[in-house]
């Protein structure tokens, strides 16, 4: 007989006492007053205490984020998580827009800012039940690539929770094939659209995500006399001190970065830059051209 893990185990326990037991129920899917969008009911609501997860302000407990697939080099250097749910409770994600931003006047791109939300435990636990339970995150595999689509963005779901810790990589989500997993794939649709439209379209209460440092990626561009450089702002910081330090967070593309603080972007004379942006020529010091791309770094990450 194959064994079942003991992490899905605790997890189906959980639902089932919770089922039985007239736990404390976490508010209705989708009310305003939850702070989450609808979805699918779970069978049961979990008790406060149904799902174990960490509780540290830096501790990821869900994420989802696209990646790869046939796109601009500079939204390749600058992906990021859409969704992060941390262990204190603070979920910080994108909304969802029906069309990317364009560059302005000056060829920069100012990309949409992160928001920022509050869910209480109850609130986290119905979320929880409903990605590894509906959402299909309990029993995956870790990887959905095989015989995928060499062209198409690949749906990256981080989860830990439960006794379950594990990523998942989905190529090409919501361009459905029939095959063996068939199920999984859509349950995992059914989440990443919950969670890439966690606010409802911003319905949903929220306030805007100030970071506190951001990830500036440079890279050295061909001369080109139709682009107005920006002249180089930082004296202290050299072309050189951007290190190369391997992909981009989540298996991106190998460019120079930097953490830089808000009093360092500053310096650029950029307005509206809380969400980041692409597109920006620098003069540097050295007398090469380079393009910079400022990406709002989250809580738990670091370089």
């Amino acid at each position: 007989m194959p064994l079942v893990p003991v992490a899905i185990i605790t997890v189906i326990l959980s639902l089932a006492l919770a089922a039985c037991g007239g736990a404390a129920t976490a508010s209705p899917a989708g009310s305003v007053a939850s702070g989450l969008p609808p979805s699918p009911p779970p069978t049961s609501a979990p008790s406060v205490a149904g799902i174990d997860h960490p509780t540290g302000p830096t501790d990821v407990v869900l994420r989802v984020e696209q990646g790869g697939g046939f796109v601009a080099l500079d939204f390749l250097a600058s992906q990021a998580p859409s969704f992060t749910l941390l262990g204190d409770g603070r979920v910080i994600f994108q909304q969802r827009v029906e069309q990317f931003p364009e560059p302005g006047p000056d060829g920069i791109t100012h990309n949409r800012p992160w928001r920022i939300a509050q869910l209480d435990e109850n609130q986290i636990q119905e979320l929880l039940t409903f990605a590894l339970g509906p959402g299909g995150l309990g029993t995956a595999r870790e990887s959905y690539i095989a015989n995928g689509i060499a062209d198409a963005p690949d749906t990256i779901f981080t989860i830990d929770a439960g006794g379950v810790v594990k990523k998942v990589v989905v190529n090409a989500l919501g361009m459905e094939q029939a095959g063996a997993d068939s199920v999984a794939r859509k349950a995992f649709q059914a989440l990443a659209e919950r969670l890439q439209d966690f606010d409802r379209g911003g319905t949903i209460a929220s306030d805007a995500y100030a970071p506190t440092k951001y990830r500036a990626i440079l890279n050295q561009r061909d001369p080109d006399p139709s682009i107005k450089a920006v002249p180089w702002p930082w004296p202290a910081i050299k072309p050189t001190d951007f290190a190369n330090g391997g992909d981009n967070g989540s298996g991106g593309i190998f460019m120079a970065r930097r953490v830089m603080t808000t009093e360092e972007v500053a310096a650029l004379g950029l307005s509206d830059v809380t969400g980041g942006i692409q597109g920006l020529v620098l003069s540097g010091p050295d007398g090469k051209l380079y393009s910079l791309i400022l990406r709002p770094m989250l809580p738990d990450e670091t370089s």
